[in-house]
């Protein structure tokens, strides 16, 4: 009788995929420990200068506070605003940018002469510096001389009363305008990427099973690039929570649409509040931090989902 061969049981590895482990691990250490310094370093000190307090009048006189400078800023009004007015700006244009990046993703994957200009005319915007974005919409947003007021002038609409950036709802949809026209390729190259790794064999079999294009879209597309529209949206959140130069170029804050690393700036570099504004910075940064995670868990859930089933 033969005899039995012995494999490892679910949930072990075996030696050759242990030792695999460990040669990988051993190859990426160097380079883990140093992007762990790197990032361990500032924020460290960031969170040593949230625990003291600094004296404006006299230079190198600090006291250790503790958690105060958070405590002052958690029953702040000013920071629950600025939190506020940041998940609004998040919310607002990560939305925008999913749904009008998809559609562009869906264009740009068709086969059409030209599609390599389109393309490249596309991602444009975000080549663009963030700051000369901000002063062209600016520009644009004029009362009296901007193109947007001219225009709508010309439709016969009262546009030339409307200060577009003096007024708190007008400002954020000039700020999330802004935003949108810029970053929107961004996300339309992920989705992209996920559209085109889609087998064709999948809508061949959609169509024998009598689905439209509609349909498929639904059926088909939709599902599959979740994990890529989930992607792309953990990436633009994270980077709309911290939101800093183009507020801070269109509206210097004003009128509703200061964020939080607005807040932290001012009061680190206009009010000279150290302590303060670190412990405001840091704030930003376990925000950011929380929302990944819930991003990240979210995604691998979906992802897996969406694995089993197709």
């Amino acid at each position: 009788m033969a005899a039995p061969v012995l494999t490892p049981g679910p949930g072990r590895a075996s030696g050759h995929d242990r030792a695999e482990r460990r040669l990988a691990v051993r190859m990426t250490a160097p380079s883990l420990i140093l992007m762990a310094l790197v990032a361990a370093v500032p924020i460290g000190y960031a969170i040593w200068l949230s625990l003291n307090q600094y004296s404006i009048r006299q230079a190198g006189l600090s006291r250790f506070v503790g958690l105060d400078n958070y405590i002052s800023a958690l029953s702040s009004s000013e920071w629950w605003s600025a939190f506020g007015q940041t998940f609004l700006f998040a919310g607002l244009s990560v939305s925008l940018e999913l749904v009008l990046g998809t559609a562009m993703a869906l264009l740009l994957n068709l086969a059409f002469r030209g599609r390599a200009l389109l393309r490249t005319v596309v991602l444009l915007p975000y080549a663009v510096v963030t700051v000369v974005s901000a002063i062209t919409w600016e520009t644009m947003f004029e009362p009296n001389l901007g193109l947007v007021t001219q225009i709508l002038s010309g439709l016969g609409m009262p546009a030339g009363n409307i200060v577009w950036l003096g007024e708190p709802g007008y400002a954020m949809a000039v700020v999330v305008l802004a935003d949108v026209w810029k970053t929107t390729p961004f996300a339309a190259l992920i989705i992209l990427a996920g559209l085109q790794v889609i087998p064709q064999e999948t809508y061949e079999a959609a169509e024998l099973d009598g689905a439209g294009k509609w349909q498929s879209f639904w059926g088909v597309t939709l599902p599959l690039l979740k994990p890529a529209i989930v992607l792309a949206a953990i990436f633009r959140t994270m980077d709309a929570l911290r939101v800093f130069d183009l507020p801070f170029v269109l509206t210097r804050g004003a009128n509703g649409t200061e964020s939080m690393s607005m807040l932290a700036y001012k009061e680190l570099r206009e009010n000279r509040l150290v302590g303060e504004g670190s412990a405001l910075s840091i704030l930003t940064f376990l925000t950011v931090m929380v929302v990944s995670m819930v991003y990240v868990r979210f995604a691998g859930s979906n992802i897996r989902a969406v694995s089993k089933e197709n």
